[in-house]
């Protein structure tokens, strides 16, 4: 069988947002697998918008097993993840202000979309209560983000494959498809939006960014590239303010 790298695997996700490549991705191990980063480094937790303390632990721990950071670089936790999610939940997306909310609320098939009566936000918050209510249960009182990295994947397993009943309202695979959908959105976005901090992702899949102008670079077929990675704001991709 073809070795099949976290380079790969990410750029095939960027291109097809497939949720399919969850389980190979939990395969790699962070380099600091045996401890749980409970608060992102930076931006500092004052600064966030929607999510609580407890969300944002149970964030951090999540998105560091869901991409990891290895050899190739910072995984979706390092680089912003967190803040990208809390500042969407805090958006219109969040609230569902453009989507048809009135119901009636049935299951649909995965061609139909999201059908649950819940907002983005108000998923992320039953779910994360749920899923932390859930591993007390069989952890001995932990929360998610208190388990060891092989627990930690199991959870993230059992919501994925809708072994895990959250609530009558939040189905945990609907839980975990919003989640996951999520964190490759942030690691992939434009840093502008908090998240793919330092261009981590664009960095691992190669994508130098959205220059204005490759003209001069077109004809330059098998050579190297050199221009400095940019997005929207700059080669600094300053976080989008208001």
């Amino acid at each position: 069988m073809e070795k099949i790298t976290r380079r790969q695997l990410l750029l095939r996700t960027a291109l097809t947002g497939s949720a399919s490549l969850f389980g190979s991705l939990l395969g790699a191990r962070p380099a600091n697998a045996d401890s749980n980063p409970l608060l992102p480094d930076s931006p500092n937790p004052q600064t966030y918008t929607y999510f609580t303390q407890p969300e944002i632990a149970f964030l951090s721990a999540a998105l560091a097993r869901l991409i990891p950071t290895d050899d190739l670089g910072p995984g979706a936790h390092e680089s912003g993840g967190v803040y990208f999610i809390d500042q969407q939940m805090a958006s219109p997306f969040g609230r569902a202000e453009r989507w048809y909310m009135q119901g009636p609320w049935k299951d649909g098939t995965k061609e139909q979309g999201y059908q649950l009566k819940l907002t983005p936000a108000q998923l992320y918050r039953i779910g994360i209560r749920a899923v932390d209510a859930n591993c007390r249960s069989r952890f001995s009182g932990k929360t998610f983000a208190q388990l060891g990295t092989a627990d930690q994947d199991q959870v993230l397993h059992d919501l994925d494959d809708g072994k895990l009943n959250l609530d009558e309202d939040a189905p945990g695979k609907d839980f975990f498809d919003m989640l996951w959908q999520n964190t490759h959105e942030g690691y992939f976005a434009d840093p502008m939006y908090g998240g793919n901090r330092n261009f981590a992702g664009w960095k691992l899949i190669g994508f130098p960014g959205p220059r204005y102008n490759y003209v001069d670079d077109i004809g330059k077929f098998g050579k190297r590239y050199r221009q400095p990675t940019v997005g929207l704001s700059g080669r600094n991709g300053n976080i989008r303010k208001g």
